[in-house]
């Protein structure tokens, strides 16, 4: 079961492994990130941050089977890259659920949406879509912070 589905431009780091994870009681991480899934050096170090007892994935967004993630007893963190990967999990096969967006870095384009987010008009535009499809769009960095519907 996908248990939370989670946008961090950092994918895995401090926030995630020390307190998402316990939190949520996860057994499982997908990382969906095309980069990521082909890049050696990223995949050994964010195999390593990860407890042992934590089952680590990392695949192309267009490889996972959404649907499949939701309906298997492992409670699993999905965590994407950037908005668009979570657009195309969605379009796939993503379930209705909470979609998470913990941290999205500053670049042109984009305006700050809180201290950790910061989003284009084409991001904000599809984040929107998803909350009208269905999902519970919310920032919050940590499980303890008080999520914000991006609305």
């Amino acid at each position: 079961m996908i248990v939370l589905s989670r946008i961090d431009s950092r994918l895995i780091h401090g926030q995630v492994i020390e307190a998402w994870l316990p939190h949520l009681k996860v057994q499982r991480v997908i990382i969906a990130d095309d980069e990521a899934a082909t890049d050696p050096l990223a995949r050994a170090a964010m195999a390593l941050a990860v407890p042992p007892n934590v089952e680590v994935q990392m695949r192309p967004v267009a490889e996972i089977d959404y649907r499949a993630l939701s309906l298997d007893p492992v409670r699993t963190l999905v965590l994407f890259r950037d908005v668009s990967g979570a657009v195309h999990a969605r379009a796939h096969g993503l379930p209705n659920g909470l979609l998470n967006i913990g941290n999205v870095h500053a670049g042109p384009g984009r305006e700050p949406v809180s201290q950790t987010v910061f989003l284009s008009q084409p991001e904000r535009e599809a984040l929107h879509d998803l909350g009208a499809s269905g999902m519970d769009v919310v920032i919050q960095s940590i499980p303890n912070e008080r999520p914000t519907p991006l609305a």
